[in-house]
């Protein structure tokens, strides 16, 4: 059985290549089936945003990557609510259906799961 992954993306989507990098791997591992979840912390839940204007900041647009998450299998994606909650995300606007967790779950979560990469 393969080994379950989670990928924290802690990165804003126009801090550099981080943020792409991480959905990169997540796509990957959905297409080979393998057991992942995706973790949105600190800047990171700014991917999340909608309305985004990358071009603005001369980057690349995420919006297509972070919605073909769900068709690739990756269907666990979770957003650290105090991350959102000190961005001044509200969790209903999102671009993209996440799993809002308090910090205990956090840390129920990453225990949970056999391999973690951060980004």
């Amino acid at each position: 059985m393969a080994k379950s992954l989670l990928i924290i993306s802690r990165q804003a989507p126009w801090a550099g290549p981080s943020a792409r990098e991480a959905l990169d791997i997540a796509l990957a591992g959905g297409a080979f089936d393998l057991p992942l979840g995706m973790l949105f912390l600190d800047d990171g839940v700014f991917q999340l945003a909608p309305g985004q204007q990358p071009g603005q900041v001369q980057q690349k647009n995420l919006a297509a990557n972070l919605q073909a998450l769900p068709m690739f299998g990756v269907e666990e994606l979770f957003a650290a609510g105090s991350s959102l909650q000190e961005r001044g995300l509200p969790a209903d606007s999102l671009s993209l259906p996440v799993k809002v967790l308090d910090d205990a779950a956090l840390a129920a979560l990453i225990e949970r799961f056999d391999q973690v990469v951060t980004l």
